[in-house]
């Protein structure tokens, strides 16, 4: 079986169809809060984000988009917000 590859046009058009969070609930991606349970949840989205061939294009919508809410392209809230803090410098 050959491997096909996505050029990279392709790719940032169909970013969403190829996420890997498209397959997993939500829930884990949005978690209530920043302690207990939630880093668990923060940790395991961070972990199915290292894994996305989405990751960057993911992060990059979520910061042009000003998502402030869960785990976008393998970055937390917090993580986003000093991205942009940085940009902006």
């Amino acid at each position: 079986m050959a491997i096909q590859t996505i050029p990279y046009y392709d790719r940032q058009r169909d970013w969403r169809e190829l996420a890997l969070c498209k397959d997993t609930s939500p829930e884990l991606f949005f978690p209530i809060g920043n302690t207990g349970s939630a880093l668990d949840a923060i940790s395991l989205a961070k972990n199915v984000c290292s894994r996305c061939p989405s990751q960057v294009e993911c992060l990059e919508y979520a910061l042009d988009s000003n998502q402030d809410n869960g785990v976008w392209g393998g970055r937390s809230e917090e993580e986003r917000r000093l991205i942009r803090k940085q940009r902006r410098s």
